[in-house]
């Protein structure tokens, strides 16, 4: 069995798939009620189905889908406090998608994390985003970026540094000058983990 589950603990995750085995014989839907009742109040799966054979959730992925949320807000937003990271400075919204698109392709990303095991940092990229929000405090701006895998921290800094540009501190031709070095010292800001949410897993 696969089930879709959704978690607020650390990363967040909308979507998330764990694969399992059980012994039951009353039915999918008395199951999903069975296991949620037994679960945690920041975790649920939202929905059950048959897995093939060696399913296995992680190694079977074909991308997954990051969002990153940034609020641009002079002052502190408590409710959104462990959902977004808060920037005060305004954020050049050309800049920011400029840059983001370079980093659509095939290509070495060591500038931006190690790998979870061995030591290739190529991954391929299907879309790298931003859209913004106007709202009464400010803009919230998400990035969205979706990949065949990712790296150790690669969101956060690939964030880190993207948010480097909007503010002007960095030219889109340095970041792209970072990028291709592929040496990962040499992105030091790490976005901070309460805007990063663990969209979606897509599978065949």
């Amino acid at each position: 069995m696969t089930g879709a589950g959704r978690t607020d603990s650390g990363v967040h995750a909308a979507g998330q798939v764990i694969a399992f085995e059980v012994d039951w014989r009353r039915g999918e839907t008395a199951l999903l009620r069975a296991i949620n009742a037994n679960l945690p109040d920041d975790i649920a799966l939202q929905s059950l189905t048959s897995a093939p054979p060696g399913f296995h959730p992680r190694f079977d992925a074909r991308a997954r889908c990051y969002r990153y949320d940034v609020i641009q807000a002079e002052q502190r937003q408590p409710l959104l406090l462990h959902r977004a990271w808060r920037v005060r400075e305004p954020l050049d919204g050309e800049r920011l998608r400029q840059a983001a698109a370079l980093l659509v392709g095939e290509y070495d990303f060591g500038a931006f994390g190690t790998p979870p095991k061995g030591e290739n940092t190529v991954r391929r990229v299907y879309r790298s985003e931003w859209t913004a929000q106007p709202a009464e405090w400010g803009t919230l701006w998400t990035y969205r970026i979706e990949a065949n895998a990712f790296l150790y921290r690669m969101v956060r800094r690939i964030v880190g540094a993207l948010v480097t540009v909007g503010r002007g501190w960095w030219s889109v031709e340095t970041f792209e000058a970072v990028f291709r070095r592929a040496e990962l010292p040499a992105v030091k800001v790490i976005a901070p983990p309460q805007g990063l949410t663990l969209e979606a897993v897509r599978y065949k």
